[in-house]
């Protein structure tokens, strides 16, 4: 018998513990100029990994915001059908989430803007991002309206 433990035996914390690691670490990939293509797929089995710990560990905000964060990758990656995929899916589940902060539905709305961009579909992006800034009118920290106004402010919408 194996004292290995396996992943369904984690801990909550555990579990927690490595979505946070493997978020962080897709982030930095996601952001790195001069990725290689090895880490492109670490970025990309990273984000994934990421929103299957959450999965795990926390509530529906978590599960959203580890949709976007593929989204966001793919987006970054030019996937449009992924990329919309994993938007649609932080939509919903944000939608569905009991809790979550008032910046969350900008920034799924972001998210399906940008998605939408990058699979060809101009109208849609403008149409999601008109939505993401007036979300962004209920944004009661500043800090994290910038944050989301900074990624509107990033699309081509031209």
């Amino acid at each position: 018998m194996s004292d290995t433990t396996t992943i369904s035996e984690l801990d909550r914390a555990t579990h927690r513990q490595l979505g946070v690691d493997l978020y962080n670490g897709s982030w930095t990939l996601l952001e790195k100029p001069d990725r290689t293509a090895a880490e492109t797929d670490e970025m990309i089995h990273a984000a994934h990994a990421s929103r299957w710990h959450w999965s795990k560990a926390g509530g529906d905000v978590n599960l959203a915001r580890g949709e976007w964060l593929c989204s966001r990758m793919y987006a970054l990656l030019g996937r449009g059908e992924p990329a919309l995929w994993h938007a649609r899916r932080c939509v919903e589940i944000r939608d569905a989430a009991q809790e979550r902060e008032d910046w969350d539905l900008a920034a799924a709305y972001e998210a399906m803007a940008r998605a939408s961009l990058v699979a060809g579909d101009r109208a849609g992006a403008r149409g999601w991002a008109a939505k993401a800034r007036e979300a962004c009118a209920a944004i009661a920290d500043a800090d994290d309206r910038e944050v989301v106004e900074q990624d509107l402010a990033s699309l081509d919408l031209d």
